[in-house]
């Protein structure tokens, strides 16, 4: 055998536990720890009327922030769930979608704050005495920001997947959960991982909102980092300010380096393409994580054992094409329909009363003056999301293809990317009042600034995820025809980009509806700055409980968002669905 030839041999098969299981086993023990320990602080008796002050307290800080990561993840995981289900339905049923999709452009319009007063005296009821009820208004708050993102980008690309492979997998007799786990999930992967990132950082922009309540009239701080910064806020302080902000930038790229980018080198293998790509994302996390046996032990005696057992039950209750066309119908997918129907009843009919509620609350209560007012003011918020939206692609399309195409580059720009869109904005406000009232700009373009400053980044998100899911073969086809400029962006670029760029366009302007609340109202100390719109009028309705402004400014918040989608958003995702797709 020729030394100088390159040997091929199979990687040697760790067959023990060593010292690197030890570690990953301790790690896992303190996590499980850790969970139990800030879980338990959510079970303690509650009375709204004793409550025990927030410890502001610079030690207090490293607990305030696992209690708040636990409700992050907590919603996270809520919002997976969601995801998986809701947008799975709207893209297998037309008659799904013809009510989820204008359902979810109706809930993502509605700002957290609405959703807070909506709820939170809810929790609490069915919760009394205890803290948990709080805790779970909370983590609905996160939800709610989280979610309607992941659920628009795991819809669009189970829309585009190639029909190619759709057909190859119809022809292997893949019933719907192997089609679902082999092939919609795989192809799915690499913009719901991105678009995790960016709702998990949605997150942390409405932390304080989410543990700080202030609605209908109730003042309630939860222990979290976001409660503290809207003390730290409210009293001017900047000491406590900048610890929080570093406690957070902490988390975050904690997160970022044992969660998030593990996971974006594993999803590499899911790329659709014939050629690899030169320089693959790689985590130092992910690779040490390799090298354990744990995972193998645990694999061969539970996670195989488990999806057999699975299989078998999908093969028993959804067999293939052939045997369901000589058995008749299928009972369990009519099980399924009639469960959903029932459920879809239930929930129409109280939306129905709820929304009759709602109008006459604001019939007899909101002059018709008023009405024109709001409706001005949402007319002022409109013209402020579609200038952020507007000038975030200027700037960052060519930015995020940029990223995208280089892997060294995207290891080094996304904990930063990260850290600035989880950053919260009233965080700025010591730096963003000052000048904007020594430079006097005035509020009203100012807020722009605030409102790009939380909603650009699911533009660059999802752009960044449409760069690095181009297949390695076609920008080598690109690069042997000589495409380059203008020509490389109009024939390969623009076109492949255009599905995630819908999306992360659309989620940003919903966002950015959602983010005029704290963005058109900027306070620090006894300092406040306000703009004319819809989300500041929000913003003062809601603190002082005034239950019929409430109602009708979140309502006409709604309707410009729902009609913005309709006419515009909506035919964008046709057009990426009929044009733009990779087949």
């Amino acid at each position: 055998m020729n030394p100088d030839l390159p040997q091929f041999t199979a990687a040697e098969h760790r067959g023990r536990f060593g010292w690197l299981d030890v570690v990953i086993l301790a790690g896992l023990f303190g996590l499980f720890w850790s969970v139990l320990h800030f879980g338990g602080g959510m079970l303690v008796q509650f009375d709204e009327k004793a409550m025990a002050p927030l410890d502001t307290g610079v030690w207090s800080i490293p607990y305030y922030a696992g209690r708040t990561l636990l409700r992050m993840w907590i919603a996270f995981g809520c919002s997976l769930i969601f995801t998986f289900t809701v947008g799975y339905a709207a893209a297998k049923s037309r008659v799904a979608r013809a009510f989820i999709l204008p359902a979810i452009d109706v809930l993502q319009s509605v700002p957290v704050l609405g959703f807070l007063s909506a709820t939170v005296t809810g929790f609490m009821a069915l919760f009394p005495g205890s803290l948990l009820g709080v805790e779970c208004a909370s983590i609905f708050a996160i939800f709610t920001g989280q979610v309607w993102n992941m659920t628009f980008g795991f819809y669009h690309s189970m829309v585009t997947i190639p029909a190619d492979l759709q057909e190859a997998a119809t022809t292997f007799g893949l019933n719907r959960w192997q089609r679902f786990s082999t092939l919609e999930v795989p192809s799915s992967m690499h913009s719901l991982l991105w678009n995790s990132m960016m709702s998990f950082g949605g997150g942390w922009f409405f932390v304080a909102q989410s543990e700080a309540i202030s609605v209908m009239n109730k003042s309630i701080k939860l222990p979290g980092l976001g409660s503290y910064m809207a003390s730290a806020v409210e009293r001017g302080d900047n000491t406590g300010a900048i610890w929080a902000v570093v406690a957070m930038l902490v988390v975050i790229v904690a997160s970022d380096q044992f969660v998030w980018r593990p996971l974006i080198a594993w999803a590499d293998k899911f790329k659709m393409e014939l050629t690899e790509a030169s320089q693959a994302p790689r985590s130092w996390v992910y690779d040490l994580l390799r090298g354990a046996y744990v995972f193998d032990w645990l694999a061969e005696n539970l996670v195989h054992p488990v999806t057999e057992r699975l299989r078998e039950l999908t093969h028993t209750f959804t067999p293939e094409p052939s045997l369901k066309a000589r058995r008749g119908p299928d009972f369990a997918q009519v099980a399924f329909v009639l469960l959903g129907g029932a459920f879809a009843l239930w929930v129409g009919y109280h939306a129905v009363t709820g929304l009759i509620s709602a109008i006459e609350t604001v019939w007899h209560g909101v002059p018709l003056e008023t009405l024109g007012k709001v409706a001005g003011l949402g007319l002022l918020t409109m013209f402020r999301v579609l200038a952020m939206t507007l000038l975030a692609t200027l700037i960052w399309t060519p930015i995020g293809v940029w990223i995208g195409f280089k892997p060294g580059v995207a290891r080094i720009a996304q904990p930063l990317a990260q850290i600035a869109a989880s950053f919260p904005v009233n965080m700025t406000f010591p730096i963003v009042v000052g000048l904007f009232v020594a430079w006097r700009i005035p509020m009203n373009w100012g807020s722009i600034l605030l409102i790009a400053m939380g909603t650009q980044w699911y533009l660059l998100f999802n752009v960044i995820a449409g760069a690095m899911a181009i297949p390695n073969d076609l920008k080598d086809v690109a690069r042997t025809y000589g495409l380059r400029g203008w020509a490389l962006w109009r024939t390969l670029i623009l076109p492949a980009i255009f599905p995630f760029w819908v999306t992360g366009a659309c989620t940003a302007a919903g966002g950015a509806w959602n983010a005029s609340i704290v963005a058109e109202w900027a306070t620090w100390g006894d300092t406040t700055l306000k703009a004319d719109g819809l989300g500041a009028f929000i913003a003062e309705v809601t603190q002082r409980g005034d239950k019929p402004l409430i109602i009708c400014s979140i309502a006409m918040m709604s309707l410009f968002v729902v009609a913005t989608n309709q006419l515009l958003w909506r035919r964008l995702y046709a057009l990426a669905e009929r044009r733009f797709r990779l087949d």
